[in-house]
């Protein structure tokens, strides 16, 4: 196994454990591509929730330009909904899972289709 399908396996666990939620492998190891080369860097990898900037990140670079979805309260919202299912306290939030549940909450899978 590679170091990418270490770190699917790791966000898969994170969603099983931490989350509640039975992981679509599938969608996981897609979000997680798209990601990019951030998932290997400790910070990028991460999102910083206690951050407002980190979350208007999340909003216009996840959810407004790349899910294509109209700004408004329900994102943010959203947002904050997902974090909440992670757990506020969990230190490490992983960017892949927090996107995974992102475009799960809204309907989005195709997106990754």
């Amino acid at each position: 196994m590679g170091k990418r399908d270490d770190l699917i396996a790791k966000y898969a666990d994170d969603l099983k454990n931490k989350c509640g939620m039975e992981p679509d492998m599938d969608l996981l190891t897609k979000v997680t591509i798209g990601c990019g080369p951030a998932i290997y860097n400790d910070d990028a990898s991460t999102v910083a929730a206690t951050q407002e900037s980190e979350l208007e990140t999340v909003k216009n670079n996840f959810l407004i330009k790349k899910l294509g979805l109209a700004d408004g309260p329900e994102l943010m919202a959203a947002i904050n909904s997902v974090i909440e299912t992670y757990g506020r306290s969990e230190r490490n939030k992983y960017r892949a899972v927090v996107y995974y549940m992102l475009a799960k909450h809204f309907g989005k899978e195709s997106i990754y289709g």
